[in-house]
């Protein structure tokens, strides 16, 4: 029997996971030098040259976007077929559901209703309560009959529903609180999903499936759609995010093809718990914890030679709150990406290295370059307002033709995403071909601006060390479960 204290000794000692400092290999220098020094470049000719050629750095950015549509286009083409459907070899491995909550009672009974629903219901649902001070201990002892047995220490099962169990602990931030559950945890895979995560009736079943078929997969991501509050705010953020992120899974689909898949979402993953366990757990210290947890997973595969895989799967699918205003959504994207660039610069090592295959000579140095995106971004788009107000107008027409020849491929690319999205996930319900097109043509002088001001912020946090997730309010899943 575990003593109060030796789940919190033991999560805090499983959280030891990059490894010591490295000198910062060469290649990976001359890969961010590199950006960094051709924005300086392409950014200085704004103000020698006179021709399209002043906008050199919308040019790049175009050009670096573009390829990057084109090559998921290309690893996406699978899609076009029927996806077969394959027998599982072996029975399905043992499931357990950890929801990781902080103050989260207005919508944990929501998450829990659609796990305990499941067409196939996991083996064990562990309620990892990150020192909730909002009513989460009345809601879980009134409805579900969980009683406090003290921080640290997992409560019996509900008797309402024995699958059910509380973990309360002490406020420290969403990765400890998920490497305590995982110890106290007996199933061979473990899905994580955040309380304001609503997860459809095969989900656990889909998952469960793709474990039993793919036994080198230690990580699998499902399908998330966003959902926002009903104002005229989160109807605007809503309709952008939702074409975002079905952009984003068909580019996950993409990389994923290319043994290159970094990118998943915590708030609806499934994990090999032994696996996680081995690496040493998610880490307190990144702002994304499941991203950085990828990179521990793929480097500790390729130095072992063990061959394993991270995928996403159609099938399995669920809903969450995403930002519902300006300043959440800029909150949500900071954190994000000075996550991003914290793992980006831990791992250095492996950028440019071919010791890891595709990842270290493909998908990393296009990280690389996605670090300074937002600046080349932004940077095209004030350049652009400068060449207008200053009355350089032989520069700001052909750099609007070129502006209305992106918005063209973005066009083609968002209603063949659309299409792919909808044959793998089996979704027409959610998405219209006429409003993913209406919104390629607003985005980029609107969303796009916002999401790279998000991003400029994550560097200042970066900068600045900070690393603190800022509030949430969570407005958009009360309104889901209602539809």
């Amino acid at each position: 029997m575990d003593t109060p204290f030796s789940i919190l000794d033991r999560a805090r000692a499983l959280a030891s996971p990059r490894i010591s400092p490295v000198r910062t290999p060469a290649i990976s220098v001359l890969i961010h030098g590199g950006v960094m020094a051709l924005w300086l470049v392409l950014f200085a000719r704004a103000f020698f040259l006179h021709g399209v050629a002043a906008w050199s750095t919308g040019i790049a950015y175009v050009i670096y976007d573009t390829l990057l549509l084109i090559f998921v286009a290309w690893k996406s083409l699978s899609l076009m077929k029927p996806l077969p459907h394959v027998a599982a070899s072996r029975p399905p491995p043992t499931l357990g559901v950890i929801v990781a909550a902080h103050n989260e009672a207005a919508v944990l009974p929501i998450t829990l209703n659609a796990l305990l629903t499941q067409t196939m219901p996991p083996a064990q649902i562990v309620i990892a309560d990150d020192g909730s001070t909002d009513g989460t201990a009345a809601l879980l002892a009134s409805r579900y009959g969980l009683i406090d047995l003290g921080e640290g220490k997992l409560s019996e099962p509900s008797l309402s529903d024995p699958v059910l169990r509380w973990l309360r602990l002490p406020h420290g931030g969403k990765a400890r609180a998920l490497n305590a559950a995982m110890l106290v945890m007996t199933t061979e895979t473990v899905m994580t999903v955040d309380a304001d995560t609503l997860l459809e009736p095969e989900a656990c079943a889909a998952m469960s499936h793709a474990f039993a078929v793919l036994p080198q997969m230690v990580v699998a991501a499902g399908l998330l759609s966003p959902v926002c509050s009903q104002t005229l705010s989160g109807r605007f953020f809503q309709w952008f995010q939702t074409y975002e992120y079905i952009r984003n899974f068909v580019s996950r689909y993409a990389w994923m093809r290319a043994h290159s898949l970094l990118l998943i979402s915590g708030a609806f993953a499934c994990f090999r718990r032994d696996a996680v366990l081995t690496v040493g757990g998610f880490d307190p210290e990144c702002l994304v914890e499941d991203y950085e947890l990828i990179h521990r997973l793929r480097r500790y595969s390729f130095d072992r030679d063990l061959g394993w895989d991270v995928r996403v799967i159609g099938s399995a699918k669920a809903r969450t709150d995403a930002p519902s205003t300006l300043g959440s959504f800029l909150r949500q994207r900071r954190r994000w990406f000075a996550g991003f660039l914290q793992t980006q610069y831990w791992y250095r090592s492996m950028i440019g290295n071919r010791r890891y295959g595709t990842l270290g000579t493909l998908m990393l140095p296009v990280k690389a370059f996605d670090t300074v995106q937002p600046l080349y971004g932004l940077a095209a788009f004030g350049l652009l307002l400068a060449f207008l107000f200053g009355g350089r107008f032989a520069i700001v027409l052909p750099v609007l033709m070129i502006i209305l020849a992106k918005i063209a491929i973005d066009l083609a690319f968002q209603s063949w995403s659309l299409h792919l999205y909808r044959r793998w996930s089996g979704d027409h319900t959610s998405s219209s071909f006429g409003m993913a097109l209406l919104a390629s043509i607003v985005e980029p002088f609107s969303f796009q601006l916002m999401r790279h001001g998000g991003a400029t912020l994550g560097w200042l946090y970066f900068l600045l060390r900070r690393n603190e997730w800022g509030a949430q309010h969570r407005e958009g899943l009360n309104s889901a479960s209602k539809l």
